[in-house]
């Protein structure tokens, strides 16, 4: 698989749906899409672009939001030492962090479910995230668990955010992730 591109409707909003496109690269993968919440309680956009090496690990993140509060832009970046800046300054509250979870797409939770495919099932991993709360762009240190349940299914959970289950393709790619989407096309 060289590109992919596939769209989510939301089963937690009124009217929203995500479309996602996932690119080969030189050296890794481009994975981006856009967002629209448009519902009678939640009105809202979000963009994003995420850049992961080989391995699937966070490199770069842009994230755009457009709500009743504005336009707000979020720029993250990993060195190779996983240190980590936001909007280009040092941001040492997320080193060490692997993943970005970017709140509005299911898309991000492929990154670590692609990195994590060897795991037999009932094998889990906890892996530090920085996660972006959608439309304010803040970004918070999560420690996130995926617990492979068979061989296209997977628990996600972290103590901020409670416990999930998602399905997921042949290439990683969520299907269904349970009280938020469901896959309509890709």
């Amino acid at each position: 698989m060289t590109t992919r591109v596939v769209a989510w409707r939301r089963a937690d909003e009124d009217a929203g749906h995500s479309l996602a496109r996932m690119e080969r690269r030189p050296g890794g993968w481009l994975f981006h899409g856009t967002e629209v919440l448009a519902g009678p309680e939640t009105l809202l956009a979000c963009s994003f672009r995420v850049e992961v090496d080989d391995a699937c690990a966070t490199r770069s993140v842009e994230v755009t939001a457009v709500s009743a509060a504005g336009e707000r832009r979020l720029v993250l970046a990993a060195g190779d030492d996983r240190r980590w800046t936001r909007d280009g300054e040092p941001d040492p509250a997320l080193d060490g962090c692997v993943d970005v979870d970017v709140a509005a797409t299911p898309l991000t939770n492929t990154l670590p479910i692609r990195r994590l495919a060897g795991l037999a099932a009932g094998e889990e991993v906890v892996t530090p995230v920085a996660w972006v709360d959608v439309p304010a762009l803040g970004v918070t240190r999560v420690d996130q668990t995926y617990r492979r349940l068979g061989e296209r299914s997977w628990r996600y959970s972290d103590d901020a955010h409670g416990a999930f289950e998602l399905t997921v393709d042949d290439d990683g790619l969520v299907v269904d992730y349970t009280g938020m989407s469901t896959r309509v096309a890709g």
